[in-house]
């Protein structure tokens, strides 16, 4: 049997093999991680009668750059090991002399192979693959129209800073066309109040008019807000909620797309959980992938992150101990989302919750045992497959 490690980098990666008994076969050479790299990697082994039949290749996690080849490589039927590089990292360590190289990286990986004490990154099904993609999207242009609308608020803040006052939501339909338009004191100033709530009146739909315009007249003939370059801020104010708009568009339909790929998905039933919808439900679905990897309910709680952190040495046991964190921190991120809302619509995660509040638990940390519960159940549902059912 021999044993591939390769080292897997951007534009090339670097590989070696060796023995069952650990004796360097092919000594470590690199290969483009392109069409005519990976055929010069075939090449090498055929030329060193190394078959797919009889080798075992194991490779790092590293970034995304290793999608490409461990799936080449599947698809010509080799046997592939993907490591977290946390482990091999660990591993490394043994050393007695420390080597941090492409060339000793890929001998040490094959020989991590060899030894096979480890545990395999889980490589999703091309559907669940696919949500997750899609999932990861959806945050990280989630996060970019956050970042948008604080940057609003911080130029609001100089220019109208009483303009926060007049709406419950700066953001809200209403209140962004309303921007869109006007944005200063002097632009609400130099409209008539009949102009302004017939404007208003027709933004939305009806419900609001000449009282809300009279609070803005109001609020903008007092206004402290600063008077420099005045029209660059009203500018960008504009420009930032055209982009806003435009990813709210996307996020609804990215939403569409993953409620569409989570009815497809056996694990569907998730969103009968409190606080749970479509779009929270296809990220957490999607973050932890097939249910039977998790033997127990612990062990999804751990994955997550919620799992308390151990500090004990010698007789001290800390008794104060925060969570872990360590594990999949978009799925932290969702149950800690789902936690918040299942508060308004569960009345038994409710009493949890105020019971933990009743013993002098911060909101925060009430909120994350919450969360911890929630883990639970969601467990508990992707394994049976059965709608949830909430228990006083």
């Amino acid at each position: 049997m021999f044993y591939i490690g390769i080292d897997i980098a951007k534009r090339s990666h670097q590989a070696a093999v060796t023995d069952a008994s650990g004796e360097l076969i092919v000594k470590p050479f690199s290969f483009k991680n392109s069409a005519i790299g990976f055929a010069q990697f075939l090449s090498v082994l055929e030329e060193n009668s190394v078959a797919c039949s009889c080798c075992v290749i194991g490779l790092e996690a590293t970034g995304h750059y290793w999608y490409p080849l461990y799936f080449f490589l599947v698809e010509q039927k080799f046997t592939v090991k993907v490591f977290n590089p946390i482990q091999t990292a660990a591993f490394r360590e043994i050393a007695i002399r420390k080597v941090k190289n492409d060339n000793h990286d890929s001998i040490m990986i094959a020989d991590f192979t060899r030894f096979g004490r480890y545990s395999e990154t889980y490589i999703p099904s091309e559907a669940m693959l696919a949500l997750k993609n899609l999932s990861r999207f959806r945050l990280s242009v989630s996060d970019l129209c956050s970042d948008l609308k604080r940057r609003t608020l911080v130029l609001l803040d100089q220019i109208f800073p009483e303009y926060s006052s007049v709406f419950s939501d700066t953001f809200g339909t209403t209140s962004k066309q309303l921007l869109e338009k006007y944005s200063t004191p002097d632009e609400f100033s130099e409209i008539s109040t009949t102009k302004l709530a017939n404007f208003i009146h027709k933004i939305s739909r009806g419900r609001f008019g000449r009282e809300k315009a009279e609070l803005i007249k109001a609020a903008a003939h007092d206004s402290v807000g600063i008077s420099y370059a005045i029209d660059t801020f009203s500018f960008q104010i504009k420009q930032l909620i055209e982009q806003i708009e435009f990813m709210e568009d996307q996020l609804n339909e990215i939403d569409a797309e993953m409620a569409k790929l989570l009815a497809q998905s056996e694990y569907s039933v998730i969103t009968t959980i409190s606080g749970i919808g479509p779009t929270l439900g296809s990220i957490i679905v999607s973050e932890i992938g097939d249910i039977e990897r998790f033997e127990t309910s612990s062990k999804l709680v751990a994955y997550a992150g919620l799992d308390a952190s151990v500090k004990q040495s010698g007789e001290f046991n800390s008794t104060q101990n925060k969570i872990s964190k360590r594990g999949s921190p978009h799925l932290r991120r969702a149950l800690w989302m789902a936690a918040f809302m299942s508060l308004r619509s569960d009345p038994a995660l409710y009493d949890y919750y105020s019971r933990l509040r009743a013993r002098g638990k911060s909101h925060r940390l009430a909120t994350t045992a919450v969360a911890r519960k929630l883990c639970i159940i969601v467990w508990a549902i992707m394994k049976s497959k059965q709608p949830y059912s909430p228990h006083p």
